[in-house]
């Protein structure tokens, strides 16, 4: 198993999808649908999106795990990075949200699924930090690079540094904090728009750090261990460059498969010599999803990724003491027991 790239993911299938009003006011990558298009038609249009990245990643051998939400007040739910991570060792994270219309996007059976699913030791939840007004918005507010164990992250209303520090003691990573912002000088709201970490390459707009000594110290860590970078431009982080994740598939014969999945306006983006240095190591998967992109996410946003290992498919053997608890018949506190008793 990769340390960075995980082996299986979740997608939110959002049924009432639209550009979130509550979250348009910090995030330069927002946009409004064309004019005179019903809600109802970009809902649909940004589910068939969603559907044709859940399968394309399916068809790279990917494990997608894909939850469907039909709450209308919740139109950001497309992008569940925000509230949840999972890590390597059996832990996973939720986190304290910016938007109060985001809060609810956290989804119980989401965590009953990893459960259930894949060998969870424990839940820590920052999210009880929100009626004090700190938040980290998860993989979006913060790059994490689990091999040399650096958490990158810009300053911004949705990434308070107390709540990085108290990630990275519980999950033994070295804070990495900078400021990052556009030509004009409006900061950037996620640090997952500016920048993607893989096993051998790096996406990075590094001259969006405007501290040239911070911005010089964030390259040596990155590459320390041999790890390429492809800079991006602002231009390109605006089409969602840097927002791309790497996957670890298979392909038919069971054989291993890295990926890089972006969206198809992304990679448009890229230059060919920019291309080439990231298929050096992963193979380039993009699916159009204009619609979905105006909410100002894009492929990465809208994945959390499980990097825990998976439970065995096979059903638990029942030792003789569960097998009598469990014999017949069957009640339900106590009801069809006391049918069975004898009247006085």
């Amino acid at each position: 198993m990769s340390a960075v790239a995980p082996h299986a993911v979740i997608l939110i299938r959002a049924l009432r999808f639209r550009p979130n009003p509550a979250t348009a006011a910090d995030n330069a990558f927002q946009a409004d649908a064309a004019e005179g298009e019903s809600p109802d038609t970009t809902a649909a249009k940004a589910l068939a999106e969603m559907d044709a990245l859940a399968a394309a990643l399916r068809e790279a051998g990917v494990t997608v795990h894909v939850f469907e939400d039909e709450d209308h007040t919740r139109p950001d739910s497309v992008f569940p990075n925000n509230w949840l991570s999972t890590h390597a060792g059996g832990t996973v994270a939720v986190y304290p949200m910016y938007a109060s219309n985001r809060r609810h996007e956290r989804r119980a059976d989401v965590l009953e699924m990893l459960k259930a699913s894949y060998r969870v030791q424990a839940i820590i939840d920052y999210s009880g930090l929100e009626p004090d007004g700190i938040f980290l918005e998860g993989t979006g507010a913060m790059v994490l690079d689990p091999i040399s164990r650096v958490a990158y992250m810009a300053r911004s209303h949705r990434a308070d540094t107390q709540v990085l520090e108290r990630f990275c003691t519980d999950f033994n990573y070295e804070p990495m904090v900078f400021d990052a912002v556009d030509a004009d000088g409006v900061p950037v709201y996620h640090t997952n728009v500016i920048a993607t970490i893989g096993t051998d390459v790096a996406l990075f707009a590094l001259d969006m750090i405007p501290d040239a000594r911070r911005r010089d110290e964030v390259r040596e860590r990155l590459t320390v261990n041999g790890r390429k970078i492809v800079e991006l431009t602002e231009h390109q982080v605006r089409e969602f460059a840097g927002n791309a994740v790497e996957l670890a598939g298979r392909w038919p014969d069971g054989r291993r498969r890295t990926i890089m999945a972006m969206s198809a306006r992304a990679r448009a983006s890229l230059t060919a010599a920019q291309v080439a240095v990231i298929e050096e190591s992963c193979e380039i998967i993009s699916v159009e999803i204009p619609t979905i992109e105006l909410a100002g996410g894009s492929v990465r946003c809208m994945i959390a990724g499980v990097h825990l290992d998976p439970r065995p498919a096979r059903e638990p053997e029942l030792t003789e003491a569960v097998e009598a608890i469990a014999e017949e018949p069957e009640t339900m506190d106590g009801v069809e027991a006391a049918s069975e008793l004898p009247l006085p």
